[in-house]
């Protein structure tokens, strides 16, 4: 619908914007899936591309989706577990079935030795693309509360100063990176969340 917005901006023969467009949005297709593989593979620290890449990291979201590993800690632990496999156990523990993750780490560890940088480089890499902090709903859903019904808003100022610096790890602040809890879901966002 965007493209047939834009088309007379293209050309004034309407066949002619026509196919620009289905060009032009052709070209979006290829450059976005290849943007978005990209920086799927930084987020595993793969800075190259090899064959396999696609399957790997795909394997790794629908493992997290089956087990639901919450996808922003289970990245960021990544980060721990790529500087020392001994820290594969902060992973583990956010799938409800820790083997899929240890059948999919065996994989990525032996992707990730064929790369150049060293497990340091690729941990400080991979720390600088998987936050730590993201304004989960529940946490923005308290803080809408506190300000509307208490007229507080000091829950804000706090959760602003730890969003501020989402890539660096804020021991105090460490509740604010969990996922709710079942009776702290929100069912229901609207669009300035």
């Amino acid at each position: 619908r965007l493209a047939e917005c834009l088309l007379p901006l293209f050309s004034d023969d309407q066949e002619k914007a026509i196919a620009q467009a289905q060009e032009i949005l052709g070209e979006f297709v290829e450059k976005f899936t290849a943007a978005y593989q990209a920086g799927l593979r930084n987020k595993i620290g793969l800075f190259t591309m090899r064959d396999g890449d696609e399957a790997l990291v795909q394997d790794l979201l629908d493992a997290m989706a089956r087990n639901q590993a919450d996808f922003t800690l289970t990245f960021r632990r990544l980060c721990e577990a790529a500087g020392d496999a001994a820290a594969d156990a902060g992973v583990r523990a956010l799938f409800a079935e820790p083997s899929a993750y240890d059948e999919w780490a065996a994989r990525w560890r032996q992707r990730a030795s064929e790369e150049p940088q060293s497990p340091a480089e690729r941990q400080a890499a991979m720390l600088s693309v998987n936050p730590a902090f993201i304004p989960r709903n529940h946490r923005v859903e308290a803080v809408i509360q506190a300000a509307t019904l208490n007229d507080d808003y000091a829950p804000f100022e706090e959760l602003l100063a730890v969003l501020s610096k989402p890539y660096q790890d804020q021991p105090q602040f460490a509740d604010y990176a969990e996922p709710p809890q079942p009776d702290q879901r929100v069912l229901q966002t609207f669009c300035g969340t």
